[in-house]
């Protein structure tokens, strides 16, 4: 599907060692541009977070509540990753934050090329937030970084409760895993979140799992509470960074 993550390499390449050698060199131009990415975010005191889950999932429909309860308090920004259409980003404007659709064609990823396109439609300087909502897809995203700070992945309760097994590259890269639809858990009898909480453990990792609920009965609690935390953690590396960058320049 992707021509740029070699995820359509054919096993005879993967034998000679070709779609290795593609993967290293695409990898390594990528993080480079993450890392300016990154600089960017830091030097403006942007905390940027990468959301994914499959195709589905809720992921814009998270991004819209918590735009709704925290956009009087933080200054709120979307990017948007789909093969096609705009629909996404103009849903996440309805609600009067700025956001930057990318369509990717047939790309199953952002890179972090296509980031650092979309962030000179941004204003940085006024941004508290940033949220990068990835293309539906729970293998190709957690293999290239744009920059961002956290990893988010969602599990829908709508999905099956081996996922975090099934797809592990993805979840053991996520810093938090959002449970999403938890108001469907009661009308759902084939999805156990211990289940999936247990699968997630087995990873290896201490990775968070909080439920939420964006639409028919909002619950957010969690989520909020995690973004709070998180920005207050970020709020005073971003001031070093930012005298760091500060200082290299009068150098």
């Amino acid at each position: 599907m992707c021509q740029t993550c070699g995820c359509t390499a054919t096993p005879e390449a993967s034998h000679t060692g070709v779609r290795i050698e593609v993967m290293q060199d695409l990898l390594s131009a990528n993080n480079q541009v993450a890392a300016h990415n990154r600089e960017h975010f830091d030097e403006h005191g942007v905390l940027a977070i990468n959301l994914m889950s499959s195709p589905g999932a809720g992921k814009t429909a998270l991004l819209e509540a918590t735009i709704v309860a925290l956009r009087d308090r933080y200054r709120i920004a979307v990017i948007e990753g789909d093969l096609e259409t705009d629909n996404d980003a103009a849903r996440i404007r309805a609600h009067g934050v700025p956001a930057i659709q990318i369509t990717t064609g047939t790309a199953c990823h952002l890179d972090a090329s296509l980031v650092h396109r979309a962030l000179h439609g941004l204003p940085l300087a006024g941004l508290d937030l940033l949220f990068i909502e990835n293309v539906g897809n729970l293998v190709c995203p957690a293999g290239f970084d744009l920059g961002q700070h956290r990893n988010v992945t969602l599990l829908s309760v709508t999905e099956g409760d081996d996922k975090p097994a099934k797809y592990p590259v993805i979840f053991r890269a996520s810093d938090l895993v959002v449970l999403s639809k938890a108001d469907l858990l009661d009308v759902l009898e084939d999805f156990d979140p211990a289940r999936a909480a247990a699968a997630l453990r087995a990873l290896g990792g201490d990775t968070p799992m909080i439920h939420s609920a964006a639409r028919r009965a909002p619950a957010l609690g969690p989520w909020l509470d995690w973004l709070e935390r998180e920005l207050c953690a970020f709020r005073p590396v971003a001031r070093g960074m930012r005298s760091m960058i500060a200082s290299a320049a009068g150098a």
